[in-house]
């Protein structure tokens, strides 16, 4: 795992639009946005977009998640962190990766001071929730989402 640069957005992009859930949200054509919200992220120390990559080949993106570390007032002023944007590279589906990106972002988290690790998924992604399961996540919590114009 490494944090991401700018040059890894159109793999980023590209894995974010490889299901049917990202094909109708995402768009490869553009990368304006994706670059903007990229310096926002990079520019926040408590947002930590990474890339897994191949050890003989630190270039080529196999994976990629994003980490938040959000401050809070409950469970006694603990920090949480947040998984969001979970995707492994088509050709890389089955072979652990998922799991061990994962791994890493929860012992990333540890080192954090987090006190819990959550993380949402699209409530039609089946085998995504078997998958948070085996890893040792518990389907815990009922999650509600208002789409904002802009």
């Amino acid at each position: 795992m490494r944090y991401a640069t700018s040059a890894d957005i159109p793999e980023i992009v590209a894995m974010l639009a490889d299901d049917p859930l990202g094909a109708a949200r995402e768009s490869t054509d553009d990368p304006k946005p994706y670059l903007a919200a990229f310096e926002r992220i990079a520019a926040d120390p408590h947002q930590h977009l990474m890339v897994a990559v191949r050890p003989e080949d630190p270039d080529t993106v196999v994976g990629t998640l994003q980490l938040s570390v959000i401050h809070g007032l409950s469970r006694r002023g603990a920090s949480r962190a947040l998984i969001e944007a979970v995707r492994v590279h088509a050709a890389q589906r089955g072979a652990g990766l998922g799991g061990e990106m994962i791994g890493w972002a929860v012992a990333e988290a540890r080192r954090q001071g987090c006190a819990v690790v959550q993380l949402t998924s699209d409530a039609t992604r089946v085998d995504a929730h078997r998958f948070y399961e085996r890893l040792g996540f518990e389907a815990s919590h009922l999650g509600f989402k208002m789409m904002l114009d802009g």
